[in-house]
């Protein structure tokens, strides 16, 4: 491979920690909403996302070229979202942990209890639906940032997003007002 002269492999090593270390609290934070609530899968994700980031980030065509990637936080967002499609396609028997929450020690904290009941409900969604939601609402991205990480059209966006909340509110029915309203 063609390293840069004068240290190249350190200055792209150093440039990726960099990288590693601003945005992986941000990447796990999604990562658990995609998994809704799964630390570990969610911490699998982030950790595939990143290697292969690393990958990308060895070769010389990364940072300069042809091929340059303009906002590497990004990509690797959507590396991430990209794995978890793919792998919830792969899955055939559909798993679910059964396992209820265990019941709050002490004062119950509405706004947790509001968390837990939106992340619930987006665990019962298909992963699409739930992807869709994460990164139109969560990661606050337009419609078409969103079609072009789910590689999708942008109208496939706008009715994958239409019909997901559909089926969120219908899951949450009064609960959520009731979560809401304390």
């Amino acid at each position: 491979m063609g390293w840069i002269k004068g240290g190249g492999r350190e200055a792209k090593d150093a440039e990726f920690l960099e990288l590693v270390s601003s945005r992986t609290s941000h990447l796990y934070r999604s990562a658990c909403l995609l998994t809704s609530g799964d630390t570990h899968y969610a911490e699998d994700l982030v950790q595939e996302a990143l290697s292969r980031m690393y990958v990308l980030w060895r070769r010389s065509a990364f940072t300069g070229g042809r091929g340059r990637i303009d906002n590497p936080a990004a990509y690797t967002h959507t590396v991430m979202v990209r794995v978890f499609l793919s792998q919830q396609r792969r899955r055939s028997s559909g798993e679910r942990p059964t396992g209820d929450l265990p019941e709050p020690q002490g004062r119950e904290d509405a706004d947790s209890a509001l968390r837990l009941t939106l992340i619930e409900a987006l665990g019962r969604l298909p992963a699409k639906d739930r992807a869709v939601l994460v990164l139109r609402y969560w990661e606050d991205r337009s419609v078409e940032e969103t079609a072009e990480t789910m590689r999708a059209s942008s109208g496939a966006v706008r009715t994958r997003t239409t019909r997901a909340l559909a089926r969120l509110r219908t899951l949450l029915g009064d609960e959520l007002a009731e979560l809401a309203a304390r």
